[in-house]
């Protein structure tokens, strides 16, 4: 089986490479061909794995040693289990619809090869770090995916925007990287080995141990150090900043990256950590309130939004605190159903709304679109699916993984838990109100296309060509060649684009019945997520889980589901009945709109406090450090120095010999005189 553990990631960084150096030569139908091949190699050997180990089959082992230094040892390696191969099926898969999808959408850009190797090498990377048995290899992925992904959202380098977006993904995914490198150093200090099973076997001893000099508690630190690498990772409060701005890229790059794979991996990693976790009730309660904060706050700003990527990229956010919810009441399993789930109604929005913004021809802003269900029924009807999915809506996937999540931190005993199902409650009226915003402005009611416009913030974020579209590969920048005509309506979007919409809609409507006594309450995850005697986990909702239709029908008498149908009938009204009344709100809370639309100024504050700061320290270090010290002083001062001496020495050089012969009498009667009172 070991054969067929590498085929898993060699396959897509083999159609990677392919499309990447040999893009040219194999064309646009050999990129496309060999990457999804790749992908698609990928996913069958991950079913055959994962037949594999439901049948109780485990592999934890080394598959080449980099090298050996003081006794740690620096490995590739791979730990196969439930944790791991629920991962592997859910990356691969997302990945493939969104190969398929990447056809059409990106069908006349120029980079189209280009294209096809960077979310193929992101594939890749993805499954080395969810296939890693140990940290160095972790953090391989870690880096690769965010590497990959800072290609991607700059993908059109010629836009400044694309280019900001993707400096600031790097930079502030930097600031984690910075805390998950600490705490993966504090493991190798303290604990010897970079292995997952050796350092998992030593968790007690950890847990009694302090950081040097500190006296702070060692798993304490390792925990909050590793979860920090998470929030940058997977979008937290305060370093979700780059999240919203990576829509600059490519929509398929969104479904994959943004929603479905990239984001989650910091969830991942604290599930797989649990065993460390376990032991520290601090950092459990600082990856909670942290999660319930994204949750809910994040939420709001998806309400002020009108651009259709941006709303959905504000419930990634949202949804990614859920989760991080989850762990932090020690229910890593519901996390990780919840992170499965979510992946397929994602992508599923994301691919829904870059379906939208073909049929517009490249217009985003919701305010001039309406009725589009006529036009393109198949994005609309999968597209109400996904948003089913996404507000828990009984039977729906998301409604399953949600509902587990609100009851988890309702019995959970963490110092914080009550703030947590405050926000976890709210967020659940938010994310309906805001979804069913988005699905009524852009799906029904009037149609507002085909109009002259005087809101223009809306145009061309999303730069793919439109196969009709006769905007030239070099002017995509003109803002004139997006939106439709007057007289011009919007169309469906060719296969390519609706049969990935139409697969993904299905497990986002079934995969949540299916899964979730085995994943919840049976055996799946007996033996990789580890549980405190004293964290009750989903235990309670365990006693009372009668089986997935029973659970559907008891969430139709439950708080959610009135909050979520609340939340839709109030955008119904709003948008539908009254669109009037949003209007009036917004002119009388025109404060509390602004601190929205300024998403709570933490870009400002940033630009302020770090990028200010960094000038400032910049300017002052070259004013006093760099002109000051090595240019005044030692270069300049330097050369006046030299100066100085050779005009001196200049003086005793007179060409006169009875000057020189003196000089020389003088010199030998100071040398005798030094020498005889030495004497």
């Amino acid at each position: 089986m070991q054969s067929l553990y590498l085929l898993v990631p060699l396959a897509p960084l083999a159609g990677a490479i392919l499309a990447g150096l040999f893009g040219k030569a194999i064309g646009r139908r050999g990129a496309h061909v060999v990457t999804i091949l790749g992908v698609l190699v990928a996913l069958i050997a991950s079913i055959v794995i994962y037949k594999d180990v439901a049948a109780g089959n485990t592999f934890n082992g080394t598959v080449y040693t980099w090298m050996e230094s003081g006794g740690l040892k620096f490995e590739v390696g791979f730990l196969i289990d439930s944790l791991t191969v629920m991962m592997m099926l859910v990356v691969t898969f997302v990945s493939l619809m969104v190969h398929l999808y990447t056809i059409g959408y990106m069908h006349e850009d120029p980079g189209y090869q280009r294209f096809f190797s960077y979310i193929s090498l992101f594939t890749f990377s993805m499954l080395m770090l969810v296939m890693s048995n140990n940290f160095l290899q972790l953090f391989f992925g870690w880096e690769a995916v965010g590497l990959v992904s800072y290609l991607l959202i700059g993908f059109w380098y010629e836009r400044p925007t694309a280019i900001y977006a993707n400096l600031k993904a790097f930079l502030v995914n930097r600031v984690g990287d910075f805390g998950f490198l600490l705490g993966i150093g504090l493991i190798a200090a303290y604990a010897g080995s970079l292995n997952y099973a050796e350092v998992f076997a030593q968790a007690e001893t950890l847990a009694s141990q302090q950081v040097a000099f500190t006296g702070w508690p060692l798993i304490t630190a390792i925990c909050i150090c590793l979860f920090i690498g998470a929030m940058g990772k997977s979008a937290q409060v305060p370093l979700h900043v780059w999240l919203p701005d990576s829509m600059e890229g490519p929509t398929p790059i969104s479904a994959l990256i943004h929603a479905a794979t990239m984001v989650t991996a910091g969830i991942f990693m604290v599930a797989r950590m649990s065993p460390l976790f376990e032991l520290s009730d601090t950092a459990l309660s600082f990856v909670l309130v942290i999660g319930a904060t994204t949750a809910l706050f994040m939420g709001f700003l998806g309400i002020v939004q009108n651009d259709v990527k941006r709303v959905v990229a504000y419930s990634t956010l949202s949804q990614l605190g859920y989760m991080t919810v989850a762990l932090g009441v020690s229910a890593y399993s519901a996390a990780v159903f919840h992170l499965m789930t979510h992946a397929f109604f994602k992508a599923l929005l994301f691919l829904g709304a870059g379906s939208v913004i073909m049929g517009m021809h490249h217009d985003q802003d919701m305010r001039n679109m309406g009725g589009l269900w006529k036009y393109m029924p198949i994005t609309w009807f999968t597209s109400l699916l996904g948003s089913l999915a996404l507000i828990g809506f009984p039977l729906f996937a998301g409604f399953y993984s949600k509902d587990s999540i609100i009851e988890a931190v309702h019995a959970a005993n963490i110092p914080g838990a009550g703030y947590a199902l405050f926000c976890v409650l709210l967020g659940v009226f938010v994310t309906a109100f805001y979804s069913f915003r988005m699905y009524f402005l852009v799906f029904h009611g009037k149609e507002r296309f085909g109009q002259a416009h005087h809101h223009d913030e809306h145009k061309a974020d999303d730069h793919a060509h439109d196969a009709h579209s006769d905007a030239h590969a070099d002017d995509h920048d003109d803002e004139h060649h997006h939106g439709l005509a007057p007289g011009q309506k919007p169309h469906e979007s060719p296969w390519v684009v609706t049969v990935p919409l139409i697969l993904l809609a299905i497990p986002s409507v079934i995969i949540g019945f299916i899964t979730i006594e085995p994943m919840l309450f049976g055996e799946w995850f007996k033996d990789n997520i580890a549980l405190a005697a004293h964290h009750v986990g989903l235990k309670e909702l365990e006693a009372s889980f009668h089986g997935p239709f029973a659970m559907a029908l008891h969430g139709l008498q439950t708080a959610p589901f009135w909050l979520a149908m609340g939340g839709v009938g109030l955008a119904w009204f709003f948008y539908m009945v009254r669109p009037d009344i949003p209007a009036t709100i917004q002119r009388t809370f025109k404060p509390l709109h602004t601190l929205l639309d300024n998403k709570y100024y933490f870009d400002r504050f940033n630009e302020v406090v770090f990028a200010g700061g960094a000038r400032l320290l910049g300017g002052g270090l070259w004013r006093v450090g760099d002109r000051g010290l090595i240019d005044g002083v030692i270069v300049n001062g330097g050369a006046r120095t030299v100066g100085w001496v050779a005009q001196m020495t200049r003086l005793l050089q007179t060409g006169h010999l009875y000057q020189y012969a003196f000089a020389m009498i003088i010199g030998v009667f100071a040398l005798l005189t030094f020498w005889f009172n030495a004497g």
